[in-house]
């Protein structure tokens, strides 16, 4: 059984992926999202700073949308719609994994709760929680809508066609 939806280990195609040479294309694609979505976190964080003891609503809003997008991400996956293998590695490990952050999230609630606010370290962690699964549940409605399972087209044939000879 495959980890991913998108990889297929019995399949000769899917099994290249994981070939030396090929690793380094992903390990590059994991490295340039990571960059681009470390600076998107970062971009957040100064457009909307946090003051030491506030709600982090930048990290807040980041870890959400985040888990909204990794879920839509891998619906489109899933679905084989996708247009190329390095997709996954780019926009899911990469940008999504650079942009969203657990190990800040867990800061800021350990910061908060050492700042003596307590009520708002308990809402924050409790909230990002709630408000990250319940991205995921919308994202992956909104991506299983949005990109159904591929199908290959079978034609019609028409009242009597069917095993006719040609």
């Amino acid at each position: 059984m495959a980890v991913d939806p998108d990889v297929d280990l019995r399949l000769a195609a899917d099994r290249a992926e994981a070939s030396a040479p090929r690793r380094w294309r992903v390990l590059a694609a994991v490295a340039l999202g990571g960059v681009l979505g470390g600076l998107g976190r970062h971009g957040a964080a100064r457009l909307w700073p946090t003051d030491e003891a506030g709600f982090p609503f930048a990290l807040f809003a980041v870890n959400v949308l985040g888990c909204a997008l990794i879920a839509v991400l891998m619906a489109w996956i899933a679905s084989r719609h996708a247009p190329q293998p390095l997709l996954r590695p780019f926009l899911g490990v990469g940008v999504l994994g650079g942009f969203t952050s657990f190990s800040a999230y867990a800061l800021d609630g350990t910061l908060l709760a050492d700042a003596d606010e307590p009520g708002v370290a308990v809402l924050y962690l409790g909230g990002t929680l709630a408000a990250a699964l319940a991205a995921v549940w919308a994202g992956a409605v909104t991506g299983r809508w949005a990109f159904p399972p591929h199908t290959p087209h079978t034609p019609r044939t028409g009242p009597g066609e069917a095993g006719a000879a040609r």
